[in-house]
């Protein structure tokens, strides 16, 4: 059977009023997939994990920032990135360890990472201080397992 691709790119303000927009157009991407909900619900979570990280670690809430998502479809495996050119993370190591928060007067859980990490198959993290992270994470979809072996 051939290889199934599709792709898409949306770039919007980094406000939090937006974080349930780019929830709901990946989850309306992977949905082409037919995922379970259990499948969908851990991909809008990571979705939000990361944007949320984006607006406020990345932008420190500025809404002149932009967050993109770019996803891409292969078969049955979805890949997400989240990107942003703000702050960027000083500290990878220390940010990646649960309950690990740059910002406790806002009550973060510091989960983020780990929750991204417990809910695809893979997520890996650039950044560079000062010019922004890229957060990437793939998902293998089980439903359509069969339709492309």
């Amino acid at each position: 059977m051939s290889e199934f691709r599709n792709h898409m790119k949306i770039d919007f303000a980094s406000m939090s009023e937006n974080e349930s927009f780019a929830r709901v157009v990946v989850a309306a991407f992977v949905s082409q997939l037919d995922p379970t909900l259990d499948e969908l619900t851990d991909i809008k979570t990571v979705v939000s994990e990361a944007v949320t990280n984006a607006i406020i670690h990345g932008y420190d809430n500025d809404p002149n920032g932009v967050v993109t998502i770019q996803a891409e479809i292969r078969n049955d495996t979805v890949r997400i990135q989240v990107i942003d050119r703000g702050a960027g993370i000083a500290d990878l190591e220390q940010a990646r360890q649960p309950l690990y928060t740059s910002k406790p007067e806002l009550e973060r859980s510091g989960m983020g990472f780990t929750i991204m990490e417990n809910f695809m198959d893979q997520m890996e993290v650039e950044t560079q201080p000062g010019q922004g992270t890229t957060v990437t994470m793939t998902k293998r979809i089980e439903t359509k397992k069969a339709l492309f072996n």
